[in-house]
């Protein structure tokens, strides 16, 4: 009951007003979001690749129904991929995009507009040396964004997918994504979906997880293991050793402030280790959402306010 009431607090206007404005420390938001601006950004990736750590960059926002901001989204990852070029950093750094945030949601032509729009940010990507995922959210959008992702890939195949193992639909998925030179991102699922699309039950979720996971394990893509979980984390490396696949045929995926031990551990193994860097103004919702997937950060965020705010 606690995720089901963060997750309607993520799209309450009126609490993420009382949120932004209260007197919340810095420090609470830093951990999860790595900042504002693209400079910022940089500097969290500068700092995560001094560890022997991967990135994946997402400029904070979704459901957009502006045009003009879902050009100023495009716009930011295009200021983003130059200045991490300029840096030196894209052979440890990529992007990940909501095309919702870039178009998907607006009404008429938004496919084609977020389309077009990803097709620009893959284009810099490329020319920056290094590659576009995008993400995926709630289920009434899966269709759409497979849809533009295959578009995308005949131009760009080496665009990355999100899956997300809590949809019944997600299983065959990984079946039709799996093949060569396909990366597909597995997830738990951070939306509040309906039974009738969704496990429901953390056992259930967990038992759907490894099932796609095998399936992307024992496939010829590039999996990108999305968790935090100490029981997932051993299967994929279980499934790694049975199915003898080498370190550098997958990857683990972690979020920015969450498990950073782990993260460096498993980087020192020699784990491709990856880690989700949210910045940007939007951050809200963001941040709402990662205490509804994980009880524990709800604690060390009310603990926070409760000292610093």
């Amino acid at each position: 009951m606690l995720r089901r009431a963060l997750l309607s607090m993520s799209r309450s206007q009126r609490v993420r007003h009382l949120v932004e404005t209260a007197p919340v420390s810095r420090s609470v938001v830093a951990r999860f979001v790595a900042g504002t601006t693209a400079e910022d950004a940089v500097d969290a990736t500068r700092a995560l690749a001094a560890k022997g750590l991967l990135a994946s960059l997402d400029h904070l926002g979704e459901d957009t129904l502006d045009l003009t901001q879902a050009t100023a989204t495009r716009d930011a990852y295009l200021t983003l991929l130059s200045r991490l070029a300029d840096e030196g950093l894209t052979s440890g750094a990529e992007v990940s995009v909501k095309l919702s945030a870039v178009g998907q949601a607006l009404p008429g032509d938004g496919e084609k507009v977020a389309l077009e729009n990803a097709r620009v940010v893959c284009e810099s990507a490329r020319a920056a040396g290094t590659t576009v995922t995008l993400d995926m959210e709630d289920h009434t959008t899966t269709d759409s964004t497979l849809g533009i992702l295959r578009d995308l890939r005949v131009d760009f195949p080496e665009t990355g997918a999100v899956l997300q193992a809590y949809l019944h639909r997600t299983e065959a998925d990984c079946r039709d994504l799996s093949s060569a030179g396909s990366r597909v991102r597995l997830c738990k699922g951070a939306y509040r979906e309906p039974e009738s699309v969704a496990f429901q039950g953390r056992s259930d979720v967990d038992k759907a997880y490894v099932r796609a996971l095998k399936v992307l394990m024992a496939g010829e893509g590039f999996p990108m293991v999305a968790t935090h979980d100490p029981r997932l984390v051993a299967i994929t490396e279980d499934l790694a050793r049975r199915q003898g696949r080498a370190k550098d045929s997958f990857e683990f995926q972690m979020l920015y402030g969450i498990r950073p031990h782990e993260q460096e551990r498993l980087a020192a193994q020699g784990q491709q280790m990856r880690v989700y860097v949210p910045y940007g103004n939007e951050w809200y919702g963001y941040l709402v959402r990662r205490m509804a997937e994980r009880p524990a950060n709800l604690a060390f965020f009310l603990r926070s306010v409760a000292t610093k705010g």
